[in-house]
């Protein structure tokens, strides 16, 4: 089943370029079911690439899913143009009182900020009560996974000596839990980060579960006991190429930007490199699990019932 999307976002003509599923607004209305209504609060600055990779993997499972994408009203970025925004995005002020299936907050690119000094953390901490309250099943990504464990739980981030820039692998920790349902014991996921969550500050929680962790990146799936919250601290959805755009932007900046470890075949020689993309089906699994197990089989069929 498809994805409801507009038409004229950019998103749009990808994703049918790549024979996914996508359905117009028009062609949806005619639809005689419920849809599943998921917002997308997009903090990444590079907001085109994110909300595309996003759609493209809610749109691998048999629901028909309507796509809200969010953004804050006390920061706007820069790096995407404000047509775009005014367009496709809805403040926050405007859905903060609906009800939705599904959320998903990205990473930001401020972690090695304090939580409180983030110029939209306030607005941030409401959308965090806001999952609480309206929503019945969250996933929050990388930097946002960190700063809902921080508002949720006080759980702190740890700086690293340096950047976490690669593709780690991953061992689950629990066998039956339906989110990693069709997983390997080892798999793997992509990260970017300076920061970190320990993974004994987790398990000092007892209502987190640790799912999975990496020997380099740490504890890197987490899930609340109530099966509301679930915390990603790398990037399953990233593209093939999201790692290699950020490593040649930090290299014409001139910073002495190391290559991404475990994604290139042969390292990444004259400007280029063959890159070994072995995370698509974890990231496949992982959303099209929490879509069916924790939205679809849970949320009500009417979403502003008592």
């Amino acid at each position: 089943m498809p994805i409801v999307i507009p038409k004229e976002i950019p998103a749009y003509k990808t994703l049918v370029e790549e024979k996914i599923f996508v359905m117009t607004e028009e062609r949806a209305a005619k639809q005689d079911i419920r849809p599943i209504e998921i917002a997308i609060v997009n903090l990444m600055p590079t907001k085109i690439v994110t909300e595309t990779q996003l759609m493209r993997l809610l749109s691998n499972s048999p629901l028909q899913i309507n796509i809200t994408l969010v953004s804050t009203q006390t920061y706007t970025g820069k790096h995407t143009p404000i047509e775009h925004l005014n367009r496709f995005y809805k403040p926050f002020g405007e859905v903060k009182n609906r009800r939705f299936d599904g959320l998903i907050v990205t990473g930001a690119p401020v972690e090695t900020m304090e939580f409180e000094e983030v110029k939209y953390w306030p607005e941030l901490e409401e959308i965090f009560e806001f999952a609480r309250k309206n929503v019945t099943s969250t996933i929050f990504i990388c930097w946002g996974a960190q700063a809902a464990l921080y508002y949720y739980y006080g759980i702190e981030k740890r700086m690293l000596d340096k950047k976490l820039f690669g593709v780690f692998k991953h061992k689950r920790l629990v066998q039956y839990e339906r989110l990693l349902k069709g997983m390997d014991d080892e798999f793997y996921m992509p990260h970017s980060r300076h920061t970190t969550i320990d993974e004994e500050d987790v398990r000092g929680v007892r209502e987190l579960q640790l799912l999975a962790a990496s020997k380099e990146a740490g504890a890197s799936i987490i899930k609340s006991r109530n099966d509301r919250f679930f915390f990603i601290t790398g990037h399953a959805e990233y593209d093939r190429e999201t790692l290699q755009a950020e490593y040649e932007r930090d290299l014409a900046k001139g910073l002495n930007a190391e290559e991404p470890e475990n994604y290139y075949v042969d390292g990444y020689k004259n400007g280029r490199g063959k890159i070994n993309m072995c995370w698509a089906s974890t990231a496949n699994l992982i959303y099209v699990n929490w879509l069916n197990y924790y939205v679809y089989q849970i949320t009500p069929f009417n979403l502003y019932e008592k």
